[in-house]
């Protein structure tokens, strides 16, 4: 298996990341999707186009903790005796950012979300390989993030050691072809 194209968020100049239609309050399925579409332009070229008839790239997406901005907006107004918005209800399922990007880029391949109990690019690397060897999918975007508790960058680590702390995202996208 080999690295086909990987980004980062944030790299250098990058701010806050674009807004995702249907996706509220948090950047962390905004940070998905911008993580996942630097990292296939990268590979396919500037714009989203299906992959090619027969193409199938499989979705990983591995978390710790997932979406934890919304989970603790969600909680707080149910405490409060409030009503979540009904966008609460479809971004926490913990797969529909994934859907998103395999939507948005045309991917073929399954889509698989990880909660890691131990190192999550281990974990996720793992599902890759398995989703490959077995024919589910030619290539693999796995993208790993990890949010801080309030979503402005203080107190947790980032999705790889060595980023900053905040939300961070890393896309590889891993398969057998020539790298670039």
């Amino acid at each position: 298996m080999r690295v086909l194209a990987q980004a980062r968020w944030p790299e250098p100049g990058d701010a806050a990341p674009p807004t995702l239609p249907g996706f509220v309050h948090s950047r962390f399925s905004p940070v998905v999707a911008a993580v996942a579409d630097r990292c296939l332009t990268r590979r396919h070229g500037e714009r989203p186009a299906p992959e090619p008839a027969g193409g199938r790239t499989a979705g990983v997406r591995v978390s710790a903790a997932g979406d934890r901005a919304s989970a603790d907006h969600v909680h707080a107004t149910v405490a409060a005796g409030g009503r979540p918005g009904p966008l609460f209800f479809f971004q926490s399922v913990p797969n529909s950012v994934a859907g998103h990007v395999a939507a948005r880029w045309g991917l073929g391949g399954p889509v698989v979300c990880l909660a890691p109990t131990g190192d999550p690019l281990a974990e996720g690397t793992a599902e890759a390989e398995l989703l490959l060897s077995d024919g589910d999918a030619d290539e693999a975007l796995l993208i790993l993030i990890e949010q801080a508790p309030d979503d402005a960058g203080a107190g947790v680590e980032a999705a790889v050691p060595g980023d900053p702390p905040g939300t961070a995202a890393v896309a590889v996208l891993l398969g057998g072809g020539v790298t670039r």
